[in-house]
């Protein structure tokens, strides 16, 4: 029987998976060539994308608003703080520009600008999809150099060099880069139930997988188990890898996995969790279409959670 066959609800195309699909280039090569960067910011063709702190500014329209700004415009709406190069976008150059977080507010005031937060953009579909990737991609470069704007080997002020991709410590010569943490995010599987947790920040209605940060000297499996064990009490065997997404909430990398789970009695963090359940396949299905008959819901498609969850539910067998 196949997977479609033995739902109970039709769950439709599969969605896109939200900063994926990047069309940026990001020609690296190019980040030491200060003429060329110069020639493409005074370029009326370049793309710009204006950020104030968790703000992104948008050209007003319709419905789907225009995050794309032409040079002379972003100087026009504040001082900048950074400017980052982050390739090519269908042969023009992109750039991220930070603002003040107090610009941006101000520039609320305007009718023809729409400040809103990367996150509701992506869930709102505020913007065309493509543009999310180098959204992403700006957000967590800008707000790596706000947090580190001082040497962390001698507490002297940096200068941002290679088109904002390195900081330079002009007193000791340290380097520094920009980095991103690894977080996994699993969906731990008992034949057909599937285990979901509630964190206190969620919606009250919403469940999700399990999530925690890869630990310094841990392989991606181990971490997967040793977060499952820690947060539900359920030991894993095996951990299948089914893909990643970066997640500019600041800036980590979330690696989705299916996790074998070797017992089904919980024992909840309550720390980290607020709830803690099994569900079956019906069940995800119906959340997944918000048609659960207790109003439970999963994450959107523009999260990696609500994929991991839906590979689960359209599986007609085994899944390891």
């Amino acid at each position: 029987m196949s997977a479609s066959m033995s739902l109970p609800f039709d769950l439709g195309p599969r969605p896109h998976l939200g900063y994926t699909q990047s069309r940026i280039d990001r020609v690296a090569e190019r980040r030491l060539d200060g003429d060329w960067l110069a020639a493409r910011m005074a370029d009326v063709a370049s793309r710009i994308y204006v950020i104030g702190g968790e703000m992104i500014v948008l050209k007003k329209r319709d419905t789907v608003h225009d995050p794309d700004f032409e040079p002379h415009e972003a100087r026009a709406l504040a001082p900048h703080t950074e400017t980052v190069f982050l390739g090519m976008f269908d042969g023009h150059a992109c750039f991220g520009v930070g603002i003040l977080p107090a610009a941006a507010e101000a520039l609320k005031a305007r009718g023809d600008l729409v400040i809103t937060d990367l996150r509701s953009i992506a869930i709102q579909g505020l913007v065309a999809a493509e543009h999310l990737p180098p959204l992403a991609e700006a957000k967590a470069m800008l707000h790596w150099h706000a947090r580190h704007r001082f040497c962390s080997n001698c507490g002297a002020a940096t200068s941002m060099v290679e088109a904002g991709w390195k900081r330079s410590c002009p007193n000791c010569k340290a380097e520094h880069f920009p980095r991103t943490d690894p977080v996994v995010i699993m969906l731990s599987v008992s034949g057909d139930k599937g285990l979901l947790g509630r964190s206190g920040r969620f919606a009250a209605t919403m469940w999700s997988c399990l999530a925690g940060f890869v630990e310094p000297g841990e392989a991606i499996e181990d971490a997967v188990r040793r977060e499952t064990l820690e947060e539900a009490g359920v030991r894993c065997g095996r951990v299948k890898y089914l893909y990643s997404q970066p997640w500019p909430f600041p800036m980590s990398l979330m690696i989705g996995a299916h996790a074998e789970a070797l017992n089904e009695d919980l024992t909840m963090d309550k720390n980290e969790l607020v709830g803690l359940r099994w569900f079956s396949k019906d069940e995800c299905a119906a959340m997944l279409l918000r048609k659960h008959p207790e109003g439970l819901t999963c994450p959107p498609p523009v999260a990696i959670a609500h994929h991991i969850i839906r590979s689960w539910v359209e599986s007609d067998g085994a899944i390891f």
